[in-house]
C-alpha cells in the first residue's frame, strides 16, 4: 500500500500556514534590511569581508544582537558568510554601496526615515480615505514638508534618482531617440533621466523642469555628469506655470501623486505644448491591466493613500485612455525594468 509517510504537509498538498506567516512577518525582514542600509553596512563591506566583531565595532553595534543581525541578513540572502567573514553579495555590492553610481538605497533610506512609521496607519487610511503622514497630525502636505527642508529635499531627490535609475537606462535604450532632438523631464528631481538619455545619445539636448528649490541639486548632478552644456534647468510649478517646449516630454513618478482630475489636467497641458509628432512618456510602476501581477504597483497605490489626499496608481489601459481623451492620436505601453513600464503618447 502506498503511503505518504515522511513527506511534509506541503509535499502532500495539505494546508500550510507558512506563506501566510512569512508575509505577515515580512516587516521584520524589511526593517532588518532598512537598518542595514541606514547603518552603512554594505558600504562598510565594499572593501572586503569582515568578521562579526570588526564589522559590529565599525558600525557601533551592541554585542547582544550583532551576530543575529548579520546572520539574519545571510539568511535573507543580503550577505554572504564564509569562515566567519561577512561579505556583500554581488547585488548588494553593486546596488547598496553608497559610493557607487548604481546605488539604489536612496529610495530605501527615505522609506526607512518616513514611510515605515506612516504605514502603521494603513488600516485607518483604508477606513477614512485620508493620508496617514504629516497631514494626519495637522502638518504640511508631503511636498510642502519635503521642499521646505533642505536635508529632506535632498534625500527625496536622491531617492527619486534611486528608484528611476533602471527605468532611465531602459528609456535611453528602448525609445527611438534618433527621431528627436530635445527632451524635457517634467518633475526632474536631480536629473537622472535626462542625464541617462543625453549620455546615450550625443545629439540630444534639453533638461529638466521642477520647483526652484531643485535647481542647485539638478545643476550639481548634471555638472558631475559633464552635461551642463546640453542640459539646462527650467524652474516652475507644473500646475501653475507653462511647461517648456521639447520634442519629447517625460513625466516619471508624477501622475500617481495626484487625483484623476489633476492627472488629466497634466496630460492635457503636455499635449497642448507639444508640436504635431511630439511625444509624452509617462513612466512608473504601471499596474497590469488585469490587476493581478504587479504587486509593487498596487502597493505603491496604497502608498499614495498614505502620502497624498488623492493620488493613486493606475493600469496601462487607464493611462492610454486618459491620453486619448487629451488628444494623443497613438499610445502604447512598453515594459522598462522591474515593476516599471512607460506609457507613450504621440500627438
Amino acid at each position: 500500500m502506498d503511503t505518504d509517510e515522511g513527506n511534509s504537509p506541503a509535499e502532500q498538498g495539505a494546508p500550510d500556514p507558512g506563506a501566510i506567516l512569512q508575509l505577515g512577518t515580512a516587516f521584520w525582514a524589511s526593517k532588518t534590511l532598512l537598518s542595514a542600509i541606514e547603518l552603512g553596512l554594505f558600504t562598510e563591506l565594499a572593501s572586503g569581508p569582515l568578521g562579526a566583531d570588526d564589522l559590529g565595532d565599525r558600525l557601533g553595534l551592541h554585542q547582544r544582537s550583532r551576530l543575529d543581525f548579520f546572520d539574519a541578513l545571510v539568511a535573507l540572502k543580503m550577505l554572504d558568510r564564509t569562515d566567519g567573514g561577512y561579505a556583500n553579495t554581488r547585488d548588494g555590492d553593486l546596488f547598496l554601496d553608497r559610493n557607487k553610481p548604481s546605488y539604489v538605497g536612496g529610495i530605501l533610506e527615505m522609506m526607512n526615515a518616513r514611510l515605515f512609521e506612516f504605514w502603521n496607519g494603513l488600516t485607518d487610511g483604508l477606513r477614512t480615505g485620508e493620508p496617514q503622514n504629516e497631514i494626519k497630525l495637522g502638518g504640511a502636505t508631503l511636498f510642502d514638508a519635503i521642499y521646505s527642508d533642505d536635508a529632506a529635499l535632498r534625500q527625496f531627490l536622491r531617492a527619486m534618482s534611486s528608484i528611476s535609475a533602471g527605468s532611465a537606462q531602459a528609456i535611453a535604450a528602448g525609445f527611438p531617440w534618433e527621431r528627436y532632438s530635445t527632451v524635457i523631464d517634467i518633475g526632474c528631481a536631480e536629473g537622472c533621466v535626462p542625464v541617462a538619455i543625453a549620455r546615450a545619445h550625443p545629439h540630444i539636448t534639453g533638461g529638466g523642469f521642477d520647483l526652484q528649490q531643485v535647481q542647485p541639486v539638478f545643476e550639481d548632478y548634471v555638472e558631475a555628469a559633464g552635461l551642463s552644456d546640453r542640459l539646462k534647468f527650467h524652474p516652475g510649478d507644473f500646475f501653475a506655470d507653462p511647461l517648456p517646449r521639447a520634442d519629447v516630454l517625460v513625466m516619471g513618478h508624477i501622475l500617481h501623486d495626484w487625483n484623476l482630475e489633476e492627472k488629466r489636467g497634466l496630460l492635457e497641458k503636455a499635449f497642448n505644448v507639444l508640436d504635431d509628432g511630439g511625444v509624452l512618456i509617462v513612466y512608473e510602476a504601471i499596474i497590469d491591466d488585469d490587476r493581478r501581477e504587479n504587486a509593487f504597483g498596487l502597493l505603491m497605490s496604497l502608498n499614495m493613500l498614505i502620502e497624498s489626499p488623492g493620488g493613486f496608481d493606475y493600469t496601462g489601459a487607464d493611462c492610454q485612455r486618459w491620453m486619448r481623451e487629451a488628444g494623443f492620436s497613438h499610445t502604447y505601453v512598453q515594459h522598462l525594468a522591474g515593476p516599471e513600464s512607460m506609457v507613450v503618447g504621440i500627438k
